[in-house]
């Protein structure tokens, strides 16, 4: 019988106060999760938690049982961005969750096993066996990619025999669907991004945009724009059992988080699919991202 899949608790994707941020990680290491990554992937000008805070919070983590994994930023633009990865790297006692191919390249360097963040853009076997050579221990699809494209490459490489990392899918968060140079946040607000005041840690949960109507869109956080509705792939845990998906990903969210890992933990153990408590992901099954 095949061993449950393992759940994850993915990066904060929100830029919350010191204090907010310490005290839900420490109450997410009572919860029944696998593996939790740490670290800022959005915008190196969030510095609640400095590279030595997230560190310490790895260390305390991992001594209570949990796999930690470090998170890069998804656009690496200065060289000071380039210093903090470099870090990172240099702790040498975490995986690396590469968001681009500079982490991929420090990774690679100093020879430290890696996740493959879903802003790696990975589309075919080729470049994924080529990723597994280089250190690539686990693979989260882009936002995008879904069964048939997974299905697909994973059958490319299991006939090529090569191996096939770990696979970890997003089952539950709003998903990263683009990055900028522009800080949307502040162009929102109308004020200057070297000038943006952090205004972003106003929102825990992004800046909800909606369409000239009136409905929910987007959700805009920082350089960052986000679907607008929170995803839930609990009902398709079967089809993601029989595709050999390894890991569960689940976003941080200002509440009800631990509500949410516990539903994911009880239907994970159970043989039937639990009911949708999210919205519907028209990516995974190969339609538009929300209803029309």
């Amino acid at each position: 019988m095949r061993a449950s899949m393992k759940l994850a608790l993915g990066p904060l994707q929100y830029f919350w106060p010191r204090e907010r941020t310490l005290a839900f990680y420490r109450e997410a290491a009572g919860w029944p999760l696998d593996i939790v990554y740490l670290g800022e992937t959005v915008c190196s000008k969030r510095r609640e938690l400095g590279t030595a805070d997230w560190l310490e919070l790895a260390r305390e983590l991992a001594a209570g049982g949990k796999q930690v994994v470090l998170s890069s930023l998804a656009l690496i633009e200065a060289e000071s961005e380039l210093g903090v990865l470099e870090r990172l790297v240099a702790d040498g006692q975490f995986w690396l969750e590469a968001n681009d191919l500079s982490a991929v390249q420090a990774c690679r360097t100093a020879g430290l096993p890696f996740v493959a963040g879903p802003t790696l853009n990975i589309y075919n076997h080729h470049a994924l066996a080529m990723l597994v050579q280089d250190g690539l221990r686990r693979w989260v699809p882009g936002v995008e990619q879904g069964r048939t494209l997974i299905t697909e490459l994973r059958g490319a490489m299991l006939a090529g025999g090569a191996s096939m990392p770990e696979l970890e899918v997003i089952a539950w968060g709003r998903l990263p669907l683009s990055f900028s140079a522009r800080c949307f946040t502040a162009r929102a607000l109308d004020v200057p991004k070297d000038q943006c005041g952090f205004r972003c840690i106003d929102y825990p949960d992004g800046l909800p945009l909606a369409t000239r109507e009136g409905r929910s869109f987007l959700r805009i956080n920082g350089i960052q724009v986000q679907g607008g509705e929170v995803t839930d792939l609990g009902p398709e845990l079967p089809e993601l059992r029989a595709l050999g998906v390894d890991v569960l990903r689940i976003y941080p969210q200002a509440t009800g988080c631990r509500e949410v890992v516990e539903h994911f933990d009880l239907a994970r153990h159970s043989p039937t699919p639990p009911p949708r408590i999210g919205a519907r992901n028209g990516y995974w099954h190969g339609e538009p991202g929300m209803e029309p």
